[in-house]
């Protein structure tokens, strides 16, 4: 009704009517499926190796005192970088295709994934520990056995919130160096001045993302459940 009325202007912020267009012009020429399909494929490999690197290193630093003591004061000079700063550097290394995108999210999927959970194992109960060390578990037999069980819930949070910086990667990526996808379709709308375009794409890259939270929230439902 704004736009309509001319209380802003639908040039600079679009309106709902000309986004839906829009989603049907996409859709139907199958710009739509091409696009999300590379985003979510750039997101969802990000996430699985940024989640198995991240919870290997976390149980490495928490397997070796010497590796933790050593890698520490790193973790948090990388957790505090801005990520986006060393686009330019994968760019020139990679190359500007799907390598560097994928590299770009897992700097930032990785270092979170190994602080929450390195954290929660060093959050696990010692006394659980040093009970079943005392009935004579090996340091492996204390990580199967209490370490990893007592951190599911921790792990679960982190995925969750590493599918959302999986996201976060993928998109500044594709801002800087795709020919396409999600972020490269908001980019090209913005330099050539199709608003309505741009707004279409942030539009679905919301849709896009709920809908891969909703699925990190329903394993994790799957889970409890198992448990129970």
């Amino acid at each position: 009704m704004a736009a309509d009325l001319r209380l802003i202007d639908p040039f600079i912020t679009s309106q709902p009517s000309v986004i839906w267009q829009t989603f049907q012009r996409l859709l139907k020429d199958g710009t739509l499926l091409s696009h999300t399909g590379i985003t979510v494929l750039e997101t969802t490999a990000s996430f699985l190796i940024g989640t198995i690197l991240g919870t290997l290193i976390a149980i490495l630093l928490w397997w070796s005192d010497f590796l933790s003591q050593v890698l520490d004061p790193y973790l948090v000079i990388l957790n505090s970088t801005p990520k986006t700063a060393l686009g330019p550097l994968f760019i020139v290394f990679l190359g500007d295709g799907m390598k560097a995108i994928i590299t770009m999210a897992l700097t930032i999927s990785v270092i979170v994934t190994v602080v929450m959970v390195y954290t929660g194992f060093k959050g696990v109960d010692p006394n659980k520990i040093k009970l079943v060390r005392t009935f004579g578990a090996s340091r492996l037999q204390v990580l199967q056995k209490v370490v990893l069980p007592a951190s599911v819930p921790t792990m679960i949070a982190a995925l969750k919130v590493n599918v959302g910086m999986a996201f976060v990667g993928v998109i500044v990526g594709e801002f800087l160096v795709a020919r396409a996808g999600l972020g490269y379709l908001i980019i090209y709308g913005q330099q050539v001045f199709q608003l309505h375009l741009a707004m279409t794409s942030v539009v679905i890259l919301i849709i896009t993302a709920a809908l891969l939270y909703r699925l990190v929230s329903c394993l994790e439902s799957r889970f409890l459940r198992w448990k129970e």
